[in-house]
């Protein structure tokens, strides 16, 4: 998603207000970006945590500020100060991960992004942008702009079929529509679900919904996604996070608090940073029962 995103920042570049820190990463993707910004674009270098007290100043003044590096750079190096700087004082820094979850697979669990939008939202006026679909970048990036909140946006990659027709953003989408159970999935992992969930018989073909925004306070699971899981009672939740603090936990959270909790649940999740060998972000995915065929063995035992 890096050059969508490039391309998506291209056309905010008029905004004198708009300025461009990166961590010394962007190369190969963001060189259009950083000759319409000029002296806007700021290398701050490989000091992250620096650099998210440098936004935090920049914002106080009233500039628009994104900071960009690799997921874990930002939100495990720089904790500190976008706790301390960033959300204690609820300034609307957007802080740009790239390689959300296992994106990038064989760098190791030193680069893995499992526990990301977990741990920033446990922080206060923090929001969460995952973008499901290359897509969705135009739009991911104007709602952003325009919410006067600390943002972590967590970049991956599509991966829709070619013949899928990509529904406007929106904080819940429904991809697949069937009378089988409710399957919830954040961010890009659900455009690998498609072609299977798609191929399942009607009867049993499950209802895919994608979840773009987080907390669930800003994006409340819409009347027809619970319409469905009333009539079935059977829930499958699927993200490429840890267990704790995800998706999983927090839709659970809510469900239970309103009395409409599913009477079958089952989560998949990053079960852990390392296995015992290396692999790209697929392989991985297949470690963790996140692939296509593990949800399928989960829909038939649920």
């Amino acid at each position: 998603m890096r050059r969508q995103f490039c391309d998506a920042m291209l056309k905010r570049a008029a905004n004198q207000k708009m300025v461009f820190l990166t961590g010394d990463l962007g190369f190969m993707a963001l060189e259009p970006l950083q000759k319409a910004l000029g002296e806007r674009f700021i290398n701050a270098g490989i000091a992250e945590q620096n650099m998210l007290s440098v936004a935090a100043a920049m914002s106080k003044t009233g500039m628009e500020v994104w900071v960009y590096s690799i997921a874990p750079f930002l939100y495990a190096r720089a904790f500190e100060q976008i706790r301390n700087d960033v959300a204690f004082h609820a300034l609307p820094v957007k802080i740009v991960g790239n390689g959300g979850g296992y994106g990038y697979g064989v760098q190791g669990p030193t680069h893995h992004a499992i526990e990301d939008y977990g741990v920033l939202l446990t922080l206060p006026a923090m929001q969460a942008c995952i973008p499901v679909f290359d897509e969705d970048l135009d739009a991911a990036v104007s709602w952003i702009a325009a919410n006067n909140l600390p943002t972590y946006l967590r970049l991956g990659r599509g991966e829709q079929p070619s013949d899928f027709q990509v529904p406007l953003f929106q904080p819940w989408r429904l991809l697949v529509e069937g009378n089988g159970p409710v399957v919830v999935v954040c961010g890009p992992l659900a455009s690998t679900y498609i072609e299977t969930v798609k191929a399942m018989e009607e009867s049993s073909r499950p209802n895919l919904w994608a979840v773009s925004v987080l907390p669930l306070a800003l994006a409340t699971p819409p009347p027809e996604m619970l319409r469905q899981l009333a009539k079935t009672g059977k829930l499958i939740v699927a993200e490429e996070h840890v267990q704790r603090g995800g998706l999983g936990s927090e839709l659970t959270l809510w469900l239970a608090e309103r009395g409409l909790s599913p009477l079958r649940f089952a989560h998949l999740y990053a079960m852990a940073h390392r296995f015992e060998r290396y692999g790209s972000q697929s392989y991985l995915r297949r470690q963790s029962k996140l692939d296509p065929l593990s949800l399928q063995e989960t829909l038939y035992s649920l």
